[in-house]
């Protein structure tokens, strides 16, 4: 395992993975719990202002953040950059120790490309890489059949 010895990462919040590419971010129910208390906002008001239903790999519909018209995740902008930093998704708060970026070296080196964190900063352990990976593997997304009592 290349990473046995650990990874060198630090988020120096240059904001590359919440901006311009398209993607997902997925909303777990705690990560849904943690923003409505960040924004002082009911689930209703949270899942109304900033989500989008998008269909997931099962053909079911689940929660995800919306993005603007520019790939901007909704949650970021230009004077603060994350404006839910503290409260922020697990699948943000784990990057880069998600599964597909630690399954090889290669994935490792080719996320370093566009992230500046990657190499640098904190000496993260093994133990503390899978705890990480483990984190983000178990967040799972909120289908709607779950929430759609709260709507």
């Amino acid at each position: 395992m290349y990473y046995e010895n650990g990874l060198h990462f630090s988020c120096k919040r240059c904001s590359n993975c919440c901006r311009i590419d398209p993607g997902f971010v997925y909303l777990s129910r705690a990560d849904l719990t943690k923003l409505c208390q960040k924004f002082k906002m009911t689930v209703k008001e949270f899942v109304g202002v900033y989500c989008r239903w998008v269909q997931y790999y099962d053909n079911t519909l689940v929660l995800c953040l919306k993005e603007k018209t520019n790939c901007d995740c909704i949650l970021w902008n230009e004077r603060d950059g994350c404006t839910a930093y503290d409260a922020r998704p697990v699948q943000c708060s784990t990057f880069p120790f998600w599964t597909w970026i630690l399954e090889d070296k290669g994935q490792w080196d080719a996320c370093a490309e566009s992230c500046p964190g990657i190499g640098t900063g904190r000496l993260w352990t093994k133990e503390a890489i899978e705890r990480e990976r483990n984190d983000y593997e178990r967040n799972l997304p909120i289908h709607k059949s779950e929430l759609i009592k709260e709507l």
